[in-house]
């Protein structure tokens, strides 16, 4: 059974999701003089207004509307927006608490996203970055890979038979297509993987093999394989130039976290209860930190 994640690490999780993208960008570099797009009653929008919006309504966009279409679009709806709301001060739709407490909302926002891009800006600095890298870097080794097919047979005596087949020269990917109960198909392909990626058994035949080399037959939960090794390599972590955009990511994440984390710790913070009477919130719970820059991995897990 899972547990759940601790009430304040949830919380961190759902910040995290949904705003540090935004909070990344939001305190980009602005314009010394941006460009004036269009005119609204002699109200300009300019770049950096199209800036703003893109970041805000961007990840909804249709991904083919790019280039100056996504422009367009997104002035198309400032214009939009700045005759609206014209429309609403004039209707005085903008006066009143429920605005008032949104326009609140809205600010506070606002004030997190600054905050937190400062906070990441600030800690991914070079040293920390290569920190991060060189951690990670000790906590994945250099591994070694087989790229390897197998032919998957219910019985001993059916694996023999394709096994014999094989060495008498016919294609190894043509007898797995042929014969192989492995749904997976493609000739009996299992691609790149690691030894821990396998069940024992088949593991332990397939790292003993050469590349060109062709098992006996192996017996597993799954029942009898004929294993072929095409390559063999040694997997080391990627250099930090590949990971460098990762690293700053970890650093300024973890750094985002920390903030919010120390910012529970500091504060009197008090809940309602179910009979409706506040209550102290209890000290949080140390959140997961973010994961660390990793190398990618082209093997798919895989049992045969």
């Amino acid at each position: 059974m899972t547990r759940s994640a601790p009430a304040p690490a949830r919380r961190l999780a759902f910040l995290f999701a949904s705003i540090l993208s935004a909070a990344w960008l939001v305190v980009g570099a602005a314009h010394a003089d941006p460009r004036v797009l269009a005119r609204v009653d002699g109200a300009a929008i300019t770049e950096d207004d199209v800036a703003d919006a893109l970041q805000d309504i961007g990840p909804g966009l249709p991904q083919k509307l790019e280039g100056p279409a996504r422009q367009k679009y997104v002035l198309d709806y400032l214009i939009d927006l700045r005759l609206a709301a014209s429309k609403a001060k004039a209707d005085k739709l903008d006066q009143g608490a429920d605005f008032a407490r949104r326009l609140d909302y809205y600010h506070d926002k606002l004030a997190m996203e600054s905050l937190l891009s400062q906070v990441g800006k600030a800690a991914a600095t070079d040293e920390a970055e290569h920190k991060a890298y060189d951690d990670a870097a000790k906590a994945n080794p250099p591994v070694e890979e087989v790229h390897a097919r197998h032919i998957l047979l219910p019985t001993e005596e059916e694996a023999k038979a394709a096994l014999e087949r094989v060495k008498k020269g016919e294609d190894f990917a043509k007898v797995a297509t042929e014969l192989s109960k492995d749904p997976a198909g493609d000739g009996g392909d299992l691609g790149w993987f690691t030894k821990d990626r396998m069940v024992p058994e088949f593991a332990d035949a397939a790292f003993k093999l050469q590349p060109g080399q062709i098992s006996d037959p192996v017996k597993s939960q799954f029942g009898w394989h004929i294993i072929k090794v095409e390559e063999r390599r040694t997997r080391n972590f990627p250099p930090f130039e590949e990971l460098k955009d990762q690293a700053a990511r970890y650093v300024a994440q973890k750094a985002q976290s920390d903030l919010i984390a120390s910012l529970h710790g500091t504060a009197k913070i008090e809940r309602a209860d179910d009979s409706g009477n506040l209550v102290p919130e209890p000290a949080p719970t140390p959140s997961a930190a973010p994961a660390a820059p990793a190398a990618g991995d082209d093997a798919k897990p895989k049992t045969p």
